[in-house]
C-alpha cells in the first residue's frame, strides 16, 4: 500500500477516514470516528495529537476497553496485521519454548494484577528487553501502570500513523 498524505486524509469522508485510520488504535475505530470532525489536520503530528486527545477524553471504561483490545505479547493467537508485524520485528514470533513459557507466566501475572494485557511499543525491541520491561512494570501500582499502558498505546498509534502517512 502506498503512503497517503495528510491532504488525502483531510479530503476523506467519514467512512474513508475510518477505513484508513480506524486500526491505528487497536480494534478501536471509535478513535478515528471521533477525530474525523477535527479536520483539516496540519500534519501527522496534528492528527496524532487529536487522536490522543480523543483517547484522553474518553471515560475510564472506554480506555480500559482500548487496552483490552491489545493482544498479549508473544501470544500465538489471531492478531491484527499491524500487531503481527510489530511483534515479528521484535522476534516474538520466534520465541524458544522456554521464552514462550516465561512470557505466558508474565502475561498471566500482569493480566491478574491489572485486568488488561501488557502493552509496549515493541517494534525493533529484543525479547529480553521486553521481558525485562514486563518484569519491572508488573510491580507498578495500578494507576501508574494504567497511565503507562495508555502512553504506550499512543506510541504504537504514532508508529502506525508513520507507516500509513507521509511525513
Amino acid at each position: 500500500m502506498s503512503k497517503r498524505t495528510i491532504a488525502d486524509v483531510n479530503r476523506s469522508d467519514r467512512e474513508r477516514f475510518v477505513d484508513l485510520l480506524g486500526g491505528v488504535y487497536e480494534h478501536s475505530p471509535w478513535v478515528a470516528e471521533r477525530a474525523w470532525s477535527d479536520r483539516p489536520f496540519e500534519s501527522v503530528d496534528d492528527l496524532h495529537e487529536t487522536m490522543k486527545r480523543v483517547v484522553e477524553a474518553a471515560d475510564r471504561d472506554r480506555q480500559l476497553e482500548l487496552l483490552r483490545a491489545h493482544p498479549d505479547l508473544g501470544e500465538q493467537t489471531e492478531m491484527t496485521d499491524a500487531s503481527v508485524e510489530e511483534q515479528a520485528s521484535a522476534g516474538l514470533d520466534q520465541l524458544t519454548p522456554e521464552q514462550y513459557e516465561a512470557f505466558q507466566r508474565l502475561n498471566d501475572r500482569y493480566q491478574d494484577s491489572f485486568g488488561f494485557p501488557f502493552i509496549m511499543a515493541v517494534r525493533d525491541e529484543s525479547p529480553d528487553a521486553i521481558r525485562a520491561a514486563m518484569e519491572e512494570r508488573v510491580e507498578h501500582a495500578r494507576p501508574e501502570e494504567f497511565r503507562t499502558a495508555i502512553d504506550e498505546v499512543h506510541t504504537i498509534a504514532r508508529l502506525r500513523l508513520d507507516e500509513i502517512l507521509e511525513p
